[in-house]
């Protein structure tokens, strides 16, 4: 049964394309839309070329009432009827009724190995505790800012001489492999944890 799937991102969509590029062939997820908080993202020009809807619903009217944004936000979303929802690089912090809504059907990707440095600054965090494994994590959206459980992880090493940077783009080539694994296998019903 194919299980149509929505992507919130934020930015370029780097995740979201590997995402999308993903649900072809046996794969029995496919993308109906995918929707930004920023009406400038790159990452809608992006989905719109591989044919994919998109939306944007621009956070910044909203300020200081994330009820009210969410709203605008759940219109498109439950337009597309999705039965998946993948945040992407999705950079806002969702209320709990949002996330109860989609419980059980959201998934996001974080770049850290957690229950380790959830939040941001995650590979700065890494090389400062030093560390000699990072990497990036799949799992189900709770209430709990990155937390849930753990649908999937992927281990990089942390070179001598990193810096944030580099980690970040090593760590992001893994995401691209990651994301898509889990989401196929979520899609066929599987929740089983995969570690690559």
């Amino acid at each position: 049964m194919v299980k149509r799937v929505a992507i919130l991102i934020s930015g370029g969509g780097s995740n979201m394309v590997a995402l999308v590029r993903s649900m072809t062939g046996d794969n029995p997820a496919r993308p109906v839309l995918v929707a930004s908080n920023d009406p400038a993202a790159a990452g809608l020009v992006r989905a719109a070329e591989m044919g994919v809807p998109t939306a944007a619903v621009d956070h910044r009217p909203f300020r200081g009432d994330r009820g009210a944004f969410e709203a605008a936000l759940l219109e498109p979303l439950l337009a597309a009827e999705p039965d998946i929802l993948c945040l992407a690089g999705f950079m806002r912090i969702l209320t709990p009724g949002f996330v109860d809504r989609f419980q059980g059907m959201m998934l996001n990707i974080h770049p850290s190995l957690l229950p380790k440095y959830p939040g941001l600054h995650t590979h700065a965090r890494a090389i400062e505790a030093g560390d000699t494994r990072a990497g990036a994590t799949v799992h189900l959206v709770t209430p709990l800012l990155d937390d849930g459980p753990i649908l999937g992880q992927a281990h990089v090493p942390v070179e001598p001489g990193d810096t944030p940077e580099t980690l970040a783009a090593r760590v992001l080539k893994a995401e691209h492999l990651l994301y898509p694994t889990v989401l196929h296998r979520f899609a066929d019903g599987m929740t089983g944890r995969i570690d690559l």
